[in-house]
């Protein structure tokens, strides 16, 4: 697979990245070197911290998300977006000097396999990303309802005879 080939690549070339996870923007993981469980939960966290910052980007106007940096006492985890549907997350020990040229290589490897994501045949493995001023939820009042439907929607349930 191509998008293995590219992160195999990166984390050899870059000995300051302990971890590797590519997920779909809905959370579900896609391909990781880190254990399972672990990847699984970064996963759906990248999602979220992408969410976050996509939306935060687009309120203020001032240009498309890039990516997400959390600096922890011992390295960083970054969160880059990889085509429409792809988000690549490395956890580093990186310094801060090494991350601008760790972003550099990153951006171009999120690139590439956000490229092939997007041009897959088949199913995407996860949905685009929405608009961020669409309303959360649209509601069905029951009243306009088809008349059989509404009558489904009646409890069947009875109390047992004691």
């Amino acid at each position: 697979m191509v998008v293995g080939t590219e992160l195999r690549g990166l984390r050899r070339r870059r000995p300051d990245i302990a971890g590797i996870v590519l997920a779909g923007t809905d959370g579900l993981l896609i391909s990781s070197d880190l254990p399972s469980t672990d990847a699984t939960h970064l996963a759906a966290l990248a999602a979220a911290s992408f969410g976050l910052g996509h939306r935060v980007a687009d309120t203020v106007r001032r240009g498309d998300f890039r990516e997400s940096v959390v600096r922890t006492t011992a390295g960083c985890v970054v969160t880059y977006p990889a085509g429409r549907t792809g988000l690549l997350t490395l956890v580093t020990v990186a310094t801060a000097d090494a991350l601008e040229g760790l972003h550099e290589e990153a951006r171009a490897v999120a690139r590439r396999a956000g490229s092939v994501l997007d041009n897959r045949g088949g199913r995407a493995p996860a949905s685009a990303v929405p608009d961020a001023h669409a309303p959360l939820a649209v509601r069905t009042p029951m009243a306009t309802l088809p008349a059989q439907l509404r009558r489904a929607a009646r409890p069947t349930w009875r109390r047992p005879p004691i």
